[in-house]
């Protein structure tokens, strides 16, 4: 802005320059032009002939001329013998200091300059002048008609316009820096905020978030910047949460195999039984552990791709798949006819674990039933046992990781709790949720409630 403002102010400098330099060429055409037509057309008012006399010709002319101010008109005749000006005839110059009249040097110079205009630098000043000769005849001095002008007062007003300018700019660029400032600060708070807050955050702490104001860009990255804070803040409770998981839940099998490595003896029956219950240590450890990676996997935004779906043919898929987990009385009860947008492997998954899960609290030949139905935009699919139920004191707790229901007569579950735990996240993926309600009849269904669009997270 500095530069644009003093390239205004010197824009206009020269401008108004320029022009005072055309009103002085105008002024000066001017007044030689109606001395030029004077002497082709002047009559001496003595004879009533035309002027043969340069002195008289000269101060007629005069006499009928006012001067402007910074003007002077200047009847010159050549009375040496080395043609040199000697006297001036007539001068109208009322409010010019530094007159030219006075100056013999320079009126010399002016005389026997062979241009018809010029500039004469003066150290009291500069003068632009003009002239028109009149030639020497027989018994006739030279003569010459002088316009002198003096542009310095109105140079002067030009450069008080420019200092003018020039103080008004700097006053306005001293404003704009101060409204610039307190408004580039306002705009900028919220991204100091943003990196104050980002150089307070640590592992130990994600729960800072900056205020959101306004619906501009700056309250859009502060939005975005929360949003990070959210997601940084689950991954880091998610992977906590999965080393107290693992640590808590490994630590037993752990202890169990030590423990029977230590005391094992020689015989070989001991060793052999040693060995079987190491094996099923082993092999619980291993579906703890790939368990929690499912439930550490559920944080990735990646974890749930959805899907143009049939729910017709994804339910008839999760039914057959079903009736080979157990010897019981398997029903379809309904059938969406719909499409949908889920991950039909997660959705498979999940069906696949809760009609486990009826299978360990029912005995064979109880009733187990699957379906799905579509209301509005929600997509439900469920399975429905006849079973011993769910307390409400577990109905509470059981979607949460290692929590296991009271056990039941024919329950043989020997899972780490981590099924219905896997089952709520697979649900949450999809922007929904896993729901449990009592059977018609006795029992316990289990509901996964979804989004019939499933929005990315």
């Amino acid at each position: 802005m500095t530069a644009a403002l003093t390239a205004v102010a010197a824009t206009t400098r020269s401008v108004l320059l320029r022009d005072v330099d055309h009103r002085v060429d105008r002024l000066l055409a001017q007044e030689t032009g109606e001395f030029a037509n004077f002497v082709r057309k002047g009559v001496d008012p003595r004879t009533g002939e035309r002027f043969t006399d340069a002195d008289a010709l000269l101060k007629l002319h005069l006499e009928r001329q006012y001067a402007d101010p910074d003007e002077e008109l200047l009847g010159l005749v050549d009375r040496g013998a080395h043609r040199t000006p000697a006297k001036k005839e007539q001068s109208r110059a009322p409010d010019v200091d530094h007159a030219l009249a006075r100056d013999p040097a320079g009126l010399r110079a002016v005389f026997a300059s062979p241009a018809a205009t010029g500039t004469l630098h003066r150290p009291g000043g500069g003068i632009r002048w003009s002239k028109v000769e009149i030639g020497a005849g027989e018994g006739r001095p030279a003569a010459a008609f002088v316009v002198a002008f003096h542009p310095e007062r109105e140079q002067a007003k030009a450069e008080g316009v420019f200092h003018m300018l020039l103080a008004i700019s700097g006053v306005a660029l001293l404003m704009t820096t101060g409204i610039g400032w307190a408004v580039a600060g306002r705009i900028l708070r919220p991204v100091r905020l943003v990196r104050t807050t980002a150089a307070q955050l640590t592992e130990q702490d994600l729960t800072r978030r900056i205020p959101v104001q306004g619906r501009d860009d700056i309250a859009a990255l502060a939005e975005t910047f929360n949003g990070m804070l959210d997601r940084l803040e689950r991954a880091f409770a998610a992977q906590r949460e999965f080393v107290d998981d693992a640590g808590h839940e490994l630590r037993t099998p752990i202890t169990i195999v030590r423990g029977h490595l230590e005391l094992m003896g020689d015989d070989p029956r001991e060793r052999e039984e040693t060995v079987r219950i190491v094996m099923e240590e082993l092999d619980r450890m291993s579906r703890i552990v790939e368990d929690l990676l499912l439930l550490a996997k559920a944080e990735r935004p990646d974890f749930v791709t959805p899907e143009p779906v049939q729910l017709a043919e994804l339910t008839a898929d999760v039914f057959v798949k079903a009736r080979a987990l157990g010897d019981r009385d398997w029903k379809l009860v309904e059938v969406a006819d719909a499409e949908a947008a889920l991950d039909p492997q997660r959705i498979t998954q999940a069906m696949v674990q809760l009609a486990q899960n009826a299978v360990q609290h029912t005995v064979p030949g109880q009733r187990i039933g699957i379906g799905s139905r579509v209301e509005r935009e929600r997509v439900e699919l469920y399975v429905a046992d006849a079973g011993p139920g769910v307390t409400e004191r577990d109905a509470a707790v059981i979607f949460e990781r290692f929590r296991r229901g009271t056990a039941r007569r024919g329950s043989r579950g020997t899972g780490a709790g981590l099924g219905l735990a896997i089952v709520r996240a697979i649900a949450e993926g999809h922007g929904g949720r896993a729901a449990l309600s009592r059977t018609d009849g006795g029992g316990a269904t289990f509901t996964l409630v979804l989004n019939r669009r499933t929005e990315p997270r």
